[in-house]
């Protein structure tokens, strides 16, 4: 891949340069010491990779990645050196179309483990940009379980631009939501909690990461955690698995959609939102094929039209809507505890 770095820091870039040149298959396209530069950039040579920084002079990060994905879209990975400091900055920089985030690698020789950070983030990044299907996702493990739950489910899939995108659903959403949410957001593990907590500030419902053996409840948001992937165990019980051990993402909305189609007989709507790639386009026709409602976001309001892109493109989604519209129908399909419609 031809890979352009925007970051003011010189030893910043000489250790994303030698991380980017490290590797045979990668290219340096062109370095930027600004979020204005790199735009300029990006109107006459668009790469097929940006290492962006947050925190620049001029332009920051989080402006210069949404003027580029609004004029030049590509591929943006957010290299930040102070990640616990700028969470809120990371999500809104994904929120504009950034695809993940790592830390920023610094040279010197106990420099192993940030380098290899970077190179495997760049490496999925580009497998994810040359992938043309779906990842099979028969493989999550699950046992067979006997108990029926009732709680209703919304599963949600999302990636580039999936934080603002759920923020602005779950605001929508009344504290007494009758159906039980369940998110798997393409995101670095060490950033999960705080997109927790950050969500939880836009939502008048409660939102944590899911624990090995949780169950579905009412009103209650739960956000896949760490780096293998959510599945229903058994018909009532969520767990985490490491197969597929080969995916592009992890967690991968295709293998927690697989798990919800074979194990949950509650009621069940889908949704994918906004992403690059085909990750949950083939959830999402498995659980419209067996008679649940699906939805994917529409392009006009997707950051990223790739995922709701490709379930639109398979058959997989029973509605495209507007962002703004996803919220006000699933209360209309779940209603509130006091007012639940009958299944």
């Amino acid at each position: 891949m031809r890979i352009a770095i925007v970051n003011d820091m010189p030893l910043a870039v000489e250790a994303m340069r030698r991380v980017v040149l490290h590797a045979s298959a990668h290219s340096l396209a062109w370095i930027a010491r600004d979020g204005a530069q790199a735009v300029e950039r990006c109107a006459t040579d668009v790469p097929d990779l940006i290492l962006m920084d947050l925190i620049m002079p001029v332009m920051d990060g989080i402006e210069a990645t949404r003027q580029i994905m609004e004029k030049s879209p590509c591929a943006i990975l957010i290299v930040t050196a102070s990640v616990g400091q700028n969470s809120a900055k990371v999500f809104e920089a994904m929120g504009a179309g950034a695809l993940d985030t790592v830390r920023t690698p610094v040279l010197g020789a106990n420099n192993g483990n940030g380098a290899a950070a970077l190179l495997y983030k760049i490496d999925s990044i580009g497998r994810l940009i040359g992938r043309h299907g779906a990842q099979d996702a028969s493989q999550a493990t699950a046992r067979p379980g006997t108990a029926t739950p009732a709680v209703p489910l919304v599963a949600i899939g999302a990636s580039a631009g999936g934080p603002a995108a759920l923020a602005s659903i779950l605001a929508a959403l009344p504290r007494d939501f009758a159906a039980g949410i369940v998110v798997v957001q393409h995101v670095d593990a060490q950033f999960v909690q705080g997109l927790a907590n950050w969500l939880g500030t836009q939502s008048a419902l409660p939102v944590r990461i899911a624990s090995e053996a949780d169950q579905i409840t009412p009103g209650t948001v739960l956000v896949a955690g760490g780096d293998d992937h959510l599945v229903f165990r058994d018909r009532v019980l969520l767990g985490y698995t490491n197969k597929p051990v080969e995916c592009n993402y992890r967690p991968s909305v295709d293998v927690f959609f697989d798990s919800v189609a074979r194990l949950w007989r509650g009621r069940i709507t889908a949704v994918l939102l906004t992403g690059m790639g085909r990750d949950g386009a083939a959830g999402l026709k498995t659980l419209r094929e067996a008679g649940h409602h699906t939805i994917a976001q529409d392009r006009a309001s997707s950051a990223v039209y790739g995922m709701p892109k490709a379930a639109a493109d398979l058959g997989a989604a029973a509605e495209v809507l507007s962002l703004e519209k996803i919220a006000p129908a699933l209360v209309r399909t779940f209603g509130q505890t006091s007012n639940n419609p009958s299944p």
